[in-house]
């Protein structure tokens, strides 16, 4: 068994979820943003303000290099699978699992979150630009497309496994 690799726009679910897999798994669970930052010692903002957003895409794709687990589930940041480079580490190393989410779901999700650098230097409409151009990189990068619109974390994460235990 290889890493399960949680990829999608910011608020799609893919914390939640990851958290939800270990859960119902024990498979070890690790967000990749809570790494870097524990990594950095700073908060994303605070990597975002001070190095700005090219060096944090630079530590994910690090991350993805280095990180020393191999069976586990990572949530990937959401622009994580913009780079060709990551979206090849990932589906070298794993199983890659697009959380597909409305825009409408994720907006509501995020709108008011402080921690998110992205959101609150853009508009709604330039965040659902972000979201439709980078959805294509999604699907690219994805084994498996998971619809989540309307349904329960359990309901996800176990379809999740059904196509981890098909796939193996």
């Amino acid at each position: 068994m290889k890493r399960i690799y949680l990829v999608g726009f910011m608020g799609c679910g893919k914390s939640a979820i990851g958290k939800r897999l270990h859960t119902l798994t024990g498979i070890p669970f690790f967000d990749m943003d809570h790494e870097i930052s524990e990594q950095m010692q700073m908060t994303i903002p605070e990597i975002f303000d001070q190095y700005g957003e090219l060096y944090f895409r630079q530590l994910e794709t690090e991350f993805l290099e280095k990180f020393p687990e191999e069976y586990c589930i990572v949530a990937t940041g959401g622009g994580v699978a913009v780079k060709e480079e990551n979206i090849q580490l990932m589906r070298e190393s794993g199983i890659v699992f697009f959380l597909n989410a409305s825009f409408r779901d994720i907006w509501r999700r995020i709108s008011t979150d402080v921690n998110r650098p992205i959101v609150q230097q853009s508009s709604r409409q330039e965040l659902e630009a972000l979201y439709k151009k980078r959805k294509p990189k999604y699907l690219h990068s994805a084994h498996f497309t998971v619809e989540t619109t309307g349904k329960s974390l359990t309901d996800i994460a176990e379809y999740i496994i059904f196509q981890i235990e098909r796939y193996q």
